[in-house]
């Protein structure tokens, strides 16, 4: 499909060419190409469609080859992208020679940070507003503008907050532009998201869209925006929100503005630009934006797999059924027959499956927003309640909190974990979805050291699933683990259609216990012991059904455990001079590999004949989470090989799996 104005963009000069009659066309361009792409691909779709215009708005006014302009969370970033020449780009989105979902510094020097975590922009914005200041001589000396563009619901994360605490001492210009949509990634949680509704709701604001265009052609030029309040102007008044929460933070706080009023946004832009100190522009959008369907299920589509639209139907396309769907229906029948259990989640309800849970068990679902160190603590403080006896008497029943999250956020309540956690022995169960490689959205997403960070702390208990069986029963052994903190991990990827071992047939989790998966029906002498972690067994039954085939010896262990390991079977395999080689979609560095090398230093055990595959110590961008696999040697090919290496006797080349990816 052709998109006319957005094709002869090549760069924000182009963008400013245009006449401003033209820009809505251009905005029809933007939504399109990002529409038809995100069908074929998938992506981020909702988020990008609500700030076309705020995008092409900032882009008309500021000039960001010099001025600054940070993303939080950075899902929205697609119309910017296509502004600032990447429109090439788009065909292979979220592919590795294609734009990435997330800001990218190495596609370009429009975008300053990679970035897929929210609640940063304004902390890096603060500090690039001092940066610049300390290299043009002095606070307030630096002509570079800076602007944070920030979603209603990233500004209630504790680091947001830090840095709007931290902006308001600013003495220079610095834009904060709230994109207030009503929404994160589902319905947004909490007393700052009431806030944000009665604001919306307010006269003022309806006010404003009546009478800010007339408002905004009388304004003079230069900073006189805080002068005419003064003046009494009582339609700027309702602009300038002298009871707005952040205005008590030391920010001008403007709005709520039209969000997709590109004249009106244009306008209030150039006045705020000229203010020499901080501003908060408060835009209310429409997540989803341009389409009927995404407007009216922005959840769905916030982040939909490829989809076709057939008139006013639209049809998501199904790959198969997830590890968190298995979790969602394991969670709904545990909680079916035990009332202590608590599901939590950090503003992922549908990311982790707990929107289905919590039509199930709408009073034992707690979502908290994005906030995933709270929500950490708050787990902590539910167990407490179930430990504290009251009168002499204990409670009816205890607290079981299960917390959903993507590992690679678990890592912003790794503090939380430490302190209020594991150092109390509270049994708080961690589940982290998107565990491994994550695919399309690359190195801002991976969870590739949850369990790095967790094996230190003592207690705490580290499991996988590698199946939808394995998942069931390692949530059951959750379940009645009450002695510490227990974790477990699964991947961004779909349950195995046909599980290795019925789920009748799972053996049940037992403490740091391996469970045998694959015997080998070859003895030669020459034995290799396969220890496989999570969905990495899958790939290795793969690799052995060949293996046993060329006449290969080798066993396979589900480890079910990174910590504990199963430290008797490595010590009996070590003993009895079988080889052993571990498997993990985590990085080497503090791995499950790492365990089991430590277990057996620790019993004096020769380690020559532990080999180790894992993620290699390097960022791995944007591509399908098989070719991450594959390019980590993870996938059942690269198995093979590095399996016939060992078993060889030779001393690898630097350019073999086993010395490159142990080293």
């Amino acid at each position: 499909m052709a998109y006319p104005i957005l094709e002869s963009i090549a760069g924000p000069a182009d963008l400013k060419a245009l006449p401003p009659e033209r820009l809505p066309e251009l905005a029809h361009d933007i939504r399109h190409a990002i529409c038809d792409q995100v069908a074929r691909t998938g992506g981020h779709l909702a988020p990008n469609l609500g700030v076309v215009e705020l995008t092409i708005a900032l882009h008309y006014v500021f000039d960001f080859s010099y001025d600054r302009l940070l993303f939080d969370v950075g899902h929205q970033c697609y119309p910017h992208k296509l502004l600032t020449g990447r429109l090439p780009l788009l065909a292979a989105l979220r592919a590795a020679k294609g734009m990435a979902g997330f800001p990218e510094p190495r596609e370009s020097d429009y975008d300053l940070f990679s970035v897929g975590h929210a609640g940063t922009a304004i902390s890096t914005a603060v500090g690039l507003a001092r940066g610049d200041d300390k290299l043009a001589g002095g606070e307030g000396k630096s002509d570079r503008n800076v602007v944070s563009l920030i979603g209603d619901s990233s500004i209630v994360n504790g680091v947001a907050l830090e840095g709007i605490n931290n902006a308001g001492t600013l003495k220079r210009q610095f834009l904060v532009v709230l994109n207030d949509n009503g929404m994160s990634i589902g319905h947004p949680q909490g007393a700052m998201a009431s806030y944000f509704d009665r604001v919306r709701l307010s006269g003022a604001y309806h006010d404003i869209k009546k009478r800010g265009r007339s408002v905004l052609d009388r304004l003079p030029g230069g900073s006189y925006l805080e002068e005419l309040y003064h003046r009494g102007s009582e339609a700027l008044k309702a602009m300038i929100a002298s009871e707005h929460l952040f205005e008590h933070f030391g920010l001008v706080c403007v709005g709520p503005v039209d969000g997709h009023d590109l004249p009106a946004l244009i306008a209030m832009l150039e006045e705020v630009r000229q203010i020499d100190r901080p501003v908060l522009l408060h835009a209310k959008t429409i997540k989803g934006k341009g389409f009927e369907f995404s407007e009216g299920d922005s959840t769905t589509f916030h982040s939909p797999k490829p989809f076709t639209v057939e008139g006013c139907r639209v049809e998501v396309r199904s790959e198969g059924r997830s590890f968190t769907a298995a979790y969602a229906d394991a969670m709904i029948e545990m909680m079916n027959g035990d009332e202590a259990i608590v599901a939590v989640t950090a503003a992922m309800p549908d990311g982790t499956g707990l929107s289905r849970v919590a039509k199930a068990h709408p009073e034992r679902v707690i979502d908290t927003g994005i906030c995933e160190s709270h929500a950490m603590d708050m787990c902590a403080g539910m167990v407490k309640a179930g430990k504290t006896f009251s009168g002499g008497r204990p409670p009816a029943i205890g607290i079981k909190p299960f917390f959903a999250v993507y590992s690679t956020f678990a890592q912003r309540a790794l503090d939380q974990v430490f302190q209020e956690v594991a150092l109390q022995g509270h049994a708080v169960r961690l589940c982290l979805d998107r565990a491994g490689y994550v695919g399309g959205d690359g190195a801002v997403h991976h969870g590739f050291m949850d369990i790095a960070m967790f094996s230190p702390l003592p207690g705490v208990v580290q499991l996988a699933a590698c199946d939808e069986p394995t998942l069931r029963a390692g949530l059951a052994f959750m379940q009645q683990y009450d002695d510490a903190c227990s974790v477990i991990r699964y991947p961004r990827d779909n349950v195995a259609q046909r599980p290795l071992q019925d789920g009748d047939n799972v053996p049940p989790f037992v403490l740091g216990k391996a469970n045998l998966m694959m015997r080998s029906p070859v003895t030669n002498g020459q034995k290799l012991a396969i220890l496989a972690y999570g969905t990495m067994v899958y790939h290795a039954a793969e690799a052995m059904r060949e293996l046993h085939q060329q006449g290969y010896d080798i066993d396979l262990y589900d480890a079910r455990f990174a910590m504990p390991v199963d430290s008797q079977l490595v010590a009996s395999l070590i003993g009895a001079g079988t080889k052993i080689l571990t498997i993990e979609d985590h990085a080497l560095v503090g791995g499950f590999g790492a365990n089991v090398l430590a277990a057996a230093s620790d019993a004096g055990l020769p380690t020559q004949g532990v080999h180790r595959l894992g993620h290699p110590r390097q960022w791995v961008y944007q591509d399908s989470r098989s070719k991450q696999l594959a390019a980590a040697g993870l996938d059942s090919a690269s198995i093979a090989r590095t399996c016939r290496v060992i078993l060889s006797n030779h001393t690898p080349a630097p350019t073999d799996p086993v010395r490159r990816l142990t080293t």
